[in-house]
C-alpha cells in the first residue's frame, strides 16, 4: 500500500508504538481488500457499533485502557450505537438479575467512550443520522462506520461513502483520520452489479422489500426501480424513513452496503442509469414474490401457537414523524376495538434525542396513557439476554427477526395484534 510521508512516519512510530499499531491494523485490513492507498476521513463525526458492556468483552475494554493511557483517542467525536438496558422496558426479576450480570461493565465502558471522544451523553443510536442527534454526513464525505444500517443509509439516502467495517476498525480510522481506499468508496465499487425492478400492485412493505432484496443480491449494489412510484421522487421525511427500514433489512438479511433507487437517491439523481454496470442482472419483485419471502420466515418459538409477550416497534430506531404516525395509527385502532391500552406490553424505540422532541408533543402523553414504553434501548441487546430469547416476542424489525427468536409481522398486522391481542 502506498502510504503519503506522514501516514509512513506513523506507521514507524514517530507518534508512538500504540499509533503505530492502530495504522499498521489499517493497512492490514486495506491489503486484505486490495487497497493501494489510504483516503482521509472528512466527515465530521464518527460513529461506534461497540455500545455496550457485556462482561466478556475483556479485550475490548483493556484495548480501551491502552489508547487512553496513551493519549491515543479518535479525531473525530462519535455517536455509538442504542444502549442495551433501560429499566422502563418491561423484565420480570430473573431477567433483570441476568441483565445486570450480562452488561455488568456498561458504567465502566460508556466512561472509556468518554475519555475516547463521545459526542455526549446522549449520543447512544443506531440512527446517529437523525436530526436530532447531529451525525449528519454529506453526499460525498467518507466516513469510518460500521453499524450496518447506518451506513447503508449514510451511502444510499445520503450519499456519503463508507465501507461495511467491522467494529473496532471503525475506531481505528476515527483516530487515524485515514481509511483504506477500496469497495463503496471507489466510484467503481459504486455501480450497480443487480437491477430490482418493483411490480407490486401496492407499496412493498419496506422491511419486505428490504428482505427480498438483501437475501438475493447478498453484498452486491442494487439500482431499484419503480419504487419511486410507490414513494415519490423526493426526499421527505416519509421516504426517508421507509429507505431506513428497508435498507436497515437489506443489510441484515443480506449484506448491502449501498442501494441507488431511481428518480431518488442521491446518486441516482446525478448519473441514472449510468450507475448500472453492463452485466448486471435483473430481479423482479411481484407481489407473489414479496408473499414467498414473507412465507419463508421461520417461526422458532418454542410454542408457535404462543401468545406474544412483548412487542417491540424501532429497530431500527423511529424518527420523529414514525414515532408520531405510529400513535396516531394505535389510538385510532385501539379506539375502533373499543380498548383505552394496548393488549400485549409493547415498546417503541429512538433515539434520545428523537425522544426529547417527541415529549415535547401531544402524542407524547397519549402514548403513554395507551401504555406503550418509549425507549432508548436496542432492542438485539434485550433479545441476546437468553432468557428474554425465550419469550413469544413479536416485531417489525426483519433486523430484530433476523439476529433474535422474535417473529416477524407487518405494521398492519402488528397494530391488529397490539389492539386487539391473539397471536
Amino acid at each position: 500500500m502506498q502510504l503519503t510521508s506522514e501516514q509512513a512516519s506513523v506507521l514507524n512510530g514517530e507518534k508512538g508504538e500504540v499509533m503505530a499499531k492502530v495504522m499498521k491494523t489499517l493497512v492490514m485490513y486495506g491489503e486484505a481488500f486490495g487497497a493501494t492507498h489510504m483516503v482521509a476521513v472528512t466527515a465530521k463525526n464518527g460513529h461506534l457499533v461497540t455500545s455496550f458492556g457485556l462482561s466478556v468483552l475483556k479485550p475490548i475494554y483493556e484495548l480501551m485502557n491502552q489508547l487512553i493511557d496513551a493519549g491515543v483517542v479518535s479525531a473525530q467525536p462519535f455517536s455509538v450505537d442504542p444502549r442495551p438496558l433501560d429499566k422502563h422496558v418491561p423484565a420480570n426479576f430473573l431477567q433483570n438479575l441476568f441483565f445486570n450480570v450480562m452488561y455488568s461493565k456498561q458504567k465502566d465502558y460508556e466512561a472509556q467512550l468518554k475519555k475516547m471522544g463521545l459526542l455526549n451523553s446522549d449520543a447512544f443510536t443506531c440512527t446517529c443520522y437523525m436530526d436530532q442527534v447531529g451525525n449528519t454526513p454529506k453526499k460525498g464525505e467518507v466516513l469510518s462506520w460500521a453499524e450496518s444500517s447506518a451506513v447503508v443509509y449514510a451511502n444510499s439516502v445520503l450519499g456519503a461513502r463508507c465501507n461495511r467495517n467491522s467494529g473496532v476498525i471503525e475506531l481505528f480510522g476515527s483516530i487515524a483520520g485515514c481509511v483504506p481506499y477500496f469497495g463503496l468508496l471507489t466510484d467503481e465499487g459504486r455501480k450497480a452489479t443487480w437491477v430490482v425492478e418493483v411490480k407490486t400492485t401496492k407499496k412493498p412493505e419496506a422491511q419486505l422489500l428490504g428482505s427480498a432484496i438483501g437475501m438475493k443480491v447478498m453484498e452486491d449494489v442494487p439500482y431499484i426501480k419503480g419504487l419511486s412510484e410507490f414513494i415519490g421522487t423526493k426526499m421527505n421525511d416519509d421516504a426517508k424513513a421507509y429507505l431506513k427500514d428497508m435498507g436497515a433489512a437489506t443489510a441484515s438479511n443480506g449484506a448491502v452496503g449501498l442501494y441507488h433507487v431511481d428518480k431518488l437517491t442521491p446518486d441516482a439523481v446525478e448519473l441514472g442509469e449510468a450507475l448500472i454496470a453492463p452485466d448486471a442482472k435483473v430481479y423482479v419483485i411481484d407481489d407473489a414474490e414479496i408473499k414467498r419471502v414473507k412465507d419463508s420466515y421461520p417461526c422458532i418459538w418454542k410454542n408457535p401457537d404462543a401468545q406474544p409477550k412483548l412487542c417491540f416497534v424501532g429497530c431500527p430506531h423511529l424518527s420523529l414523524q414514525q414515532m408520531k404516525q405510529w400513535t396516531k395509527s394505535l389510538d385510532a385502532a385501539l379506539k375502533a376495538t373499543g380498548r383505552a391500552k394496548v393488549a400485549i406490553p409493547t415498546v417503541f424505540t429512538a433515539a434520545s434525542g428523537v425522544l426529547a422532541e417527541f415529549n415535547k408533543t401531544p402524542e407524547a402523553s397519549k402514548l403513554k396513557e395507551m401504555g406503550v414504553v418509549a425507549s432508548y434501548i436496542c432492542p438485539l441487546m434485550y433479545m441476546n439476554n437468553p432468557l428474554c430469547g425465550k419469550m413469544p416476542v413479536i416485531t417489525n424489525s426483519n433486523k430484530l427477526r433476523t439476529y433474535t427468536s422474535a417473529r416477524y409481522y407487518t405494521d398492519g398486522e402488528i397494530l391488529h395484534l397490539i389492539t386487539k391481542g391473539g397471536k
